[in-house]
């Protein structure tokens, strides 16, 4: 049997709604005692405003992307579905989840453990969500990758909720976000123009996961987590993701190339934009990918040590600027 997430936000909502107002309900209770000690009947009320309360109600927007921004830590092996609290920050990957023998009772445990150590990229429907092995999640404007975000978080959904509320969830998830269209394209969206921004805010600028982008065309982006960053991960960045989107642009620009030939009016109009901004996008991949080429070189080290500023900054030609 699935669950449905709307279920769970009800749930929660009803416990924070009844946290907050029995917090508002005791302050206002404090207010009357010492209005009453000092004498102060006529002085002060002891109502207590909403936006003075110490705790939140639940937010549906706020919740959801919460949720997102936990999954994402899943995917980076910074959190589990199998784990509390954070599994992998510095240490070596492979022994976040290498369990003592004798904790290795549970053989969905002993999967997942040993998924993610033989560096599964694809998920198998009879095993727990797995971290991915190379540290990169490639985000685009269309369905490059099968590895891509918004088929990881698909995956962490199904697994984290069950196939059979699989698309009501989604269709929740992308309505809490505000989105049209279906809810792959609204998560496509979200992770194009926004995720990185929340983040970002979130860790008061200081990023866990970092955003590769090619630049404002939205060409390419991928996201890293910065624990589990190696000298030679931008030059995986550049071999498996950027080559082989360039022969996609490629292939795809032929395509369409040939198909205005025998296209006329609105269609090939249409077809015609889309050439152009694929043309467009494959210049700026062309120039990334330089970018790329020079920092894959030199094989560069960082030392967490020193902190996400110096880090990021050493990175910073390729990284999307911090706001």
């Amino acid at each position: 049997m699935g669950k449905r997430i709307s279920d769970k936000f009800k749930a929660w909502q009803d416990t924070c709604n009844q946290r907050f107002y029995q917090l508002k309900a005791n302050e206002e209770e404090l207010n009357r005692i010492f209005i009453q000690i000092y004498g102060l009947q006529n002085e002060i009320s002891p109502i207590v405003d909403d936006k003075d309360v110490s705790v939140n109600k639940a937010d549906l927007n706020r919740e959801i992307k919460s949720l997102i921004s936990y999954a994402v830590g899943c995917m980076f092996g910074r959190y589990s579905l199998d784990a509390d609290g954070i599994c992998c920050a510095g240490n070596p990957f492979e022994d976040c989840f290498t369990l003592p023998q004798n904790q290795k009772t549970d053989i969905h445990h002993e999967r997942y453990y040993l998924k993610t150590i033989a560096c599964q990229n694809t998920f198998d429907p009879n095993q727990h969500f797995g971290a991915i092995a190379d540290n990169i999640i490639p985000i685009t404007d269309d369905d490059y990758f099968a590895n891509d975000i918004v088929h990881l978080f698909t995956e962490f959904i199904r697994i984290a909720y069950g196939q059979d509320t699989l698309e009501e969830n989604l269709y929740f998830i992308a309505n809490a976000l505000g989105g049209k269209g279906s809810p792959w394209d609204t998560l496509r969206t979200y992770f194009l123009n926004e995720f990185y921004s929340d983040h970002v805010k979130i860790y008061q600028k200081r990023p866990i996961y970092w955003l590769f982008t090619s630049g404002k065309k939205n060409a390419f982006q991928c996201l890293i987590y910065m624990h589990r960053y190696r000298p030679d991960t931008i030059a995986r960045i550049r071999t498996d993701y950027v080559h082989e989107l360039q022969s996609r642009y490629h292939t795809a620009m032929t395509t369409i190339a040939s198909h205005l030939q025998s296209l006329t009016g609105n269609e090939a109009i249409k077809r015609q934009k889309q050439l152009k901004q694929l043309q467009d996008q494959n210049a700026e991949l062309i120039n990334f990918e330089e970018k790329l080429h020079h920092y894959a070189d030199q094989m560069m080290p960082i030392d967490l040590d020193d902190g996400v500023k110096t880090n990021y900054a050493k990175l910073n030609e390729i990284l999307a600027p911090i706001k």
